[in-house]
């Protein structure tokens, strides 16, 4: 089988890295984007639109036996929602669907086809299935940005819960994880903030940006949630053009070394504070100094400019974290659709979280990001490689126990020793007054010898890791006070007594250990207690991954590895070393030695016991028994259980004979089809022989009738001369196709009427008759120039004659001819690929026009001419070459007899 057509590399009898790169490769040429490895199913973005996703293709993967069919994402949707139904032999159990890859693999579009298809699968009602599909969008406004990687990249964990009662879903939940706050302050080169904020200044025109009114304009885009009410939007979008302001106010120091507000940002700070529905001196009070309370007394610390820019930055980090937070509080409130608390609800989670990423400068952000894709790797170690903690012992893999909820162990990679350790430092550092080269400092004491750490020898704060996916580099400057995420101690009370109603309600909010917005009504109190915020009084970082973990070990998962071919984003391209890093990051390499050498299907006791009862059930046998640890049977049972087994085995033969019947007829008719194939061939060889033949009888006979046809046409031209008729005039020396004559084709009308059709011959003889008579009374004169007849009018000839005419002519060759049934003509026209007809109307002040032409002509040469300038729409054709007139009964009677038609021809 060649490398393209393999579906499933596990079962491919050597594979390494070269073999599975060209199976990729092979694959991907040949636009097989998708390929399962095992139950894993590999993703490559084509960059490009292809025809995988049509309503017929949804259909057919609804149900199916996963090698029935190709591999692609429907089947993963489908194998998740069969499982969770309890249909794949296991019990009835929650999902979850885990997509990673690197940033711009694909991630985002692959979980919106994967909720697609399972609102398909469980024929989900129109207004919650829309209601799914359409919040992504606003999500990617508020949480998504440009990156030197992707320009549509994730900034932040998606975990998207589908709720189910039996097949039906009922709801939907997202939860939001590790949202990168700090983008909101600084963005590195080639980077840009998150797209909400392009979408609204793309709305305000240069006045309203000198005026600082913002809201009006930014209410315009594109937020239309059904439980979000005007006033909530007018005040969602104040607020984040009150960030855009903040942003703006810069700091300097004064003479006696305090700091205050520059003076061009004093317009700044005025808008920022209207925007906030807070006084001015209050806010300013809270960038530029501290209050604290120490024995009923307040005691208030001056800024330094560091300090000020750093209150400031916390401030708009903190107020768009809890802003994104409300948006998705709010799409939960949309896709809760009331579920009752008392039903028993099954779930389908899926999950969409950044990629790997290793830019030139590493800093917190990525930590956390990479921290999260060790945690995956992980989880997707402890499902698929995992078998049992002394299994393959002698390949040296070494684990250590991370505990979790309720105390349960969990075994994960050994990879996992530096990263854990380092997040317990945080903790360790958080409410100590440290900086961050003590941090690196006591990174490098701790596990200078550990063999995933590396010192680095800098002046400053960098270390390395060695993730699963290769080293990283880290600057540490900023660690810890992101990863305290902070806001000034008075800021929580003096937004809470906002008087923009939305933000009153964020900083009211109570903020889980996830760091999740939790709101709740504001309680405005101007005598509450100062106090010091903290999104959690620990990194709540590792309490997101840590909520993250247990709800996927809780279920059964479903991996889909997403690969990036290429760093351009182009088509059909497929970047070899690229790819194969993303590869080995993925461990997919070690996924297929180990399923294939490995016991990869290893069920529970309990769970073996269940299908081995759910068997027994469906025979006859009766009276044995299911002990805690056995099972019971009676003597006779033994005999029972051989005899049914005896005739499964003589259903397999009838099964196997069967198959093999229908394989060999498949192969039959697959020879049979050839032959016939064959022997048409023949068959049309020999007619085109046969054709050949009578077309040298033709033009033997043509060439006798000649000198006959000349004596005619001189007759016809001096019997017009003398009587003077419209026509009399026209130089008929040459020939044209008005010189056949009835008394010529005797022969030729005997055949029409052999042909067992005499009526319809004579109402086709009735209509070419009465087009004659119409062109000679009405078109003569027009068509014809000083006498003659164009070169490139035929009279009336077939469609087919036309175009055998023009067979062999170039491109540009054209020819007009007289309708046969109608009173008109026809323009044909040699293209590129075959020859094109086009319809000349006769309009009713006696003007030519070309259908779909808007120029109208006075005559056919007039139409012709201008046409051999300007092109005939829709493709601009241009008349080139006129196809000359040869003998018309010689034309003609070539394409009858080509044809086996046989038409009297005659202007007579």
């Amino acid at each position: 089988m060649e490398e393209h057509l393999q579906e499933d590399l596990a079962s491919l009898s050597d594979l390494d890295e070269k073999s599975l790169l060209e199976s990729l490769t092979g694959r991907f040429s040949h636009n097989h984007i998708y390929t399962y490895i095992g139950d894993i199913l590999v993703a490559v973005n084509p960059f490009k639109q292809l025809p995988l996703y049509e309503k017929e293709v949804s259909e057919r993967y609804k149900c199916r036996e996963k090698s029935s069919l190709p591999p692609h994402i429907f089947a993963v949707a489908d194998r998740a929602y069969q499982s969770m139904l309890g249909r794949l032999g296991t019990g009835p159990k929650n999902q979850c669907i885990v997509i990673s890859g690197e940033s711009g693999a694909g991630k985002t579009e692959s979980t919106k086809l994967l909720l697609r298809q399972l609102m398909e699968l469980c024929r989900a009602n129109s207004q919650l299935e829309q209601q799914i599909l359409q919040v992504n969008p606003l999500l990617e406004a508020f949480g998504n940005a440009q990156t030197v990687m992707n320009d549509n990249s994730s900034r932040f964990g998606k975990y998207i819960q589908l709720r189910f009662q039996n097949s039906s879903v009922k709801g939907a939940k997202i939860n939001e994880y590790l949202l990168e706050k700090s983008r909101v302050v600084h963005q590195d080169e080639g980077e840009r903030n998150f797209h909400i904020f392009y979408c609204m200044l793309a709305g305000i025109s240069p006045q309203d940006k000198e005026m600082y009114v913002f809201v009006v304009h930014c209410v315009k885009i594109c937020i239309d949630l059904n439980s979000v009410m005007t006033q909530e939007k007018v005040d969602m979008m104040t607020i984040l053009a009150g960030i855009l302001s903040l942003g703006n106010i810069t700091f300097e120091t004064t003479d006696s070394d305090a700091v205050k507000v520059s003076e061009k940002s004093q317009g700044w700070l005025k808008a920022t504070a209207g925007q906030f529905g807070v006084q001015e001196e209050e806010l300013l009070r809270c960038l530029t100094c501290t209050m604290s309370v120490t024995r009923g007394e307040s005691i208030h610390r001056l800024h330094n400019q560091q300090q000020a820019e750093d209150a400031r930055d916390s401030i708009a980090k903190v107020v768009y974290g809890r802003v994104f937070g409300w948006i998705v509080s709010k799409i939960n409130e949309l896709l809760s659709h009331k579920l009752d608390s008392d039903v028993a609800l099954s779930e389908i989670g899926i999950l969409d979280i950044f990629g790997f990423e290793n830019f030139a400068v590493n800093r917190f952000e990525q930590l956390c990001i990479n921290l999260a894709n060790e945690q995956l790797q992980f989880f997707f170690n402890h499902h698929i490689f995992l078998m049992e903690q002394n299994e393959y012992k002698e390949e040296g893999i070494q684990w250590e126990t991370i505990t979790f909820k309720d105390n349960k162990p969990i075994l994960v990679g050994y990879r996992s020793v530096p990263l854990t350790r380092c997040l317990a430092l945080f903790e360790l550092f958080f409410n100590l007054q440290a900086t961050d080269g003590n941090f690196v400092d006591k990174l490098n004491s701790k596990f200078k010898a550990n063999p995933h750490f590396e010192v680095v020898k800098s002046h400053s704060p960098l270390f390395t890791i060695v993730h699963y996916a290769g080293k990283v580099q880290y600057n540490a400057s900023g660690f810890l006070e992101k990863n305290r995420d902070n806001i000034p101690a008075n800021i929580r009370a003096l937004f809470i007594n906002s008087v923009t109603p939305l933000l009153s309600v964020l900083f009211a909010a109570t903020i889980s250990r996830t760091g999740t917005l939790m709101p709740r009504k504001a309680k405005v109190c101007s005598t509450m207690k100062p106090l010091v915020y903290h999104c959690h009084a620990k990194c709540p970082m590792q309490h997101s991954l840590a909520v993250l973990m247990e709800k996927m070990f809780a279920a059964s998962p479903h991996f889909v590895r997403c690969i990036k071919p290429n760093s351009s984003k182009l088509p059909d391209q497929l970047d070899s070393k690229l790819v194969m890093d993303q590869l080995r990051y993925n461990g997919l390499l070690e996924t297929i030695r180990i399923r294939r050498e490995g016991f990869s299907w290893r069920p529970f006791f309990k769970e073996f016991v269940q299908r081995c009862i759910s068997i027994l059930n469906t025979t006859e046998l009766r009276g044995w028994k299911c002990g805690s640890s056995r099972l019971f049977f009676k003597y006779w049972h033994q005999e029972e259980l051989a005899r049914l087994l005896e005739r499964l085995g003589k259903a397999a033969v009838v099964i196997q004979k069967n198959y093999h019947a229908m394989s060999c007829r498949r192969k039959y008719l697959v020879l049979l089809a050839e032959v016939r194939r064959q022997q048409q061939a023949q068959r049309e060889r020999e007619m085109e022989e046969e054709m050949r033949m009578r077309r040298q009888l033709l033009e033997e006979e043509e060439r006798k009738r000649q000198l006959f046809m000349e004596q005619e046409n001189k007759s016809k031209r001096e019997h017009s001369f003398v009587t003077r008729k419209p026509w009399a005039f026209l130089n008929l020396g040459q020939a044209t196709p008005f010189d056949n004559d009835l008394q010529v084709n005797t022969d030729l009308m005997k055949l029409l009427g052999q042909s067992g059709d005499e009526e319809r011959a004579k109402e086709k003889r009735k209509k070419r008759n009465n087009t004659i008579r119409w062109f000679k009374e009405t078109q003569v004169r027009k068509v014809a120039r000083n006498g003659t007849f164009p070169c490139w009018f035929h009279g009336m000839i077939t469609r087919r004659q036309a175009e055998d005419l023009l067979i062999d002519k170039p491109l540009g060759c054209f020819l007009i001819r007289v309708g046969q049934s109608r009173e008109g003509y026809t323009l044909t026209y040699r293209g590129a690929d075959r020859c094109r007809h086009y319809m000349i109307e006769m309009q009713s002040n006696g003007k030519y026009v070309i259908l779909g032409e808007d120029r109208a002509h006075s005559s056919l040469p007039d139409l012709v001419q201008y046409h051999t300038q300007v092109g005939i729409e829709p493709l601009m054709e241009l008349l080139t070459i006129p196809c000359g007139q040869v003998s018309s009964a010689s034309a003609v009677s070539k394409a009858s007899f080509l044809h086996k038609k046989f038409y009297i021809i005659t202007f007579s």
